[in-house]
């Protein structure tokens, strides 16, 4: 479910940073100063937002939380062969073998997509590595993958496919499973940097993984932190809402920023894969929630199985309590936008 468009943005948040991450002072201020730092982790941009009356201090904190990124991307990446991720697969690729113990980060991960990818009926599964790697290469080429591809490909793709065993953390795969992260990672790296950051001390803190953030308590003075949920086209189109949060997460899945068209339609990089095609759909999904971790996931299922029902989660089954905003270009050209009652009840800029 590799995929990320930044359709929710800062309104303040990012707009000035008169100090650098590395020109900070030494002295303890009575005022709390606002620092950003940015670093690239799990191909993308990023950054890390905090006050403090404690720059030095702050800095050596931020510099654990990137560290924790970094090595969640070790463990998770499908890029990096030698990922533990990775590792896993290849135990598995030509036949049967024993459970692999793994450890605690991959192990919860996994189980999180397990739990996803039945309540919403396998629309979101981690397994769908073999056919997101047929439309990377359709991005690249601009042409569709073939049927027969796409049918080899869907053989290997199906959440059962892989087995957790307790105790012990240990992984079973079927023999040729893939596993891409991408629709659950980021989120989950993001509410990790920022727990790093809160056991620091630094609670008024923000992270954000490319779409994916995590927000900590309100900046000084403030009742939260500024935020915009953008529209299908986030560099063109006025903000559907500016928001005050704090103490959430955010993500936003759909296609605004990375598609292809291929013989005059248009698809999404996020796979389908009970179908195998990129989904058509033109459509974003902002979900706003307080678990820390599985944002991300949720907003790429709702992408794809469309909203449904007065919560927008009804083609989820035993969906945690989510504030959900869905806008969708309808087959007449005409937007739909639907917001359910926890995303009504946010506070407003």
């Amino acid at each position: 479910m590799n995929r990320r468009c930044i359709a929710a943005g800062f309104v303040a948040a990012w707009a000035t940073f008169g100090v650098s991450a590395f020109a900070v002072p030494r002295r303890v201020r009575t005022e709390p100063e606002r620092l950003e730092f940015a670093e690239t982790h799990m191909g993308a941009r990023v950054r890390i937002l905090l006050y403090t009356t404690e720059p030095q201090v702050a800095k050596r904190a931020v510099e654990a939380a990137f560290a924790r990124i970094a090595e969640l991307d070790k463990i998770f990446s499908d890029y990096d062969n030698g990922s533990e991720l990775m590792r896993l697969v290849e135990r598995f690729a030509d036949g049967p073998a024993n459970p692999v113990e793994v450890s605690h980060d991959l192990y919860d991960i996994l189980t999180r997509a397990e739990s996803i990818s039945r309540s919403t009926s396998g629309a979101f599964d981690v397994t769908a590595a073999p056919l997101i790697r047929q439309w990377r290469r359709a991005f690249r080429e601009k042409k569709m993958p073939s049927a027969e591809n796409l049918a080899k490909a869907r053989e290997r793709v199906g959440f059962e496919r892989i087995r957790m065993i307790e105790p012990g953390r240990k992984i079973v795969l079927e023999p040729g499973t893939r596993i891409d992260l991408g629709g659950i990672a980021k989120g989950y790296a993001a509410a990790a940097a920022l727990k790093v950051l809160r056991e620091s001390g630094f609670d008024r803190a923000l992270v954000a993984v490319a779409g994916d953030m995590a927000l900590g308590n309100s900046p000084p003075g403030q009742s939260g932190w500024a935020v915009e949920v953008a529209g299908l086209n986030p560099n063109s189109d006025p903000p559907l809402v500016r928001l005050k949060l704090r103490d959430v997460t955010i993500s936003t899945s759909g296609d605004a920023e990375r598609f292809v068209e291929i013989e005059g339609r248009r698809y999404s990089h996020i796979v389908d894969p009970r179908t195998g095609l990129g989904v058509t759909r033109r459509a974003t999904v902002t979900v706003i929630s307080q678990d820390g971790s599985t944002t991300d996931a949720y907003a790429t299922s709702i992408y794809l199985l469309g909203a449904d029902g007065p919560d927008l989660t009804g083609r989820v089954r035993n969906c945690p309590p989510l504030a959900v905003s869905w806008l969708e270009l309808t087959e007449t050209g005409q937007t739909d936008h639907r917001t359910n009652r926890a995303f009504e009840e946010l506070p407003r800029e």
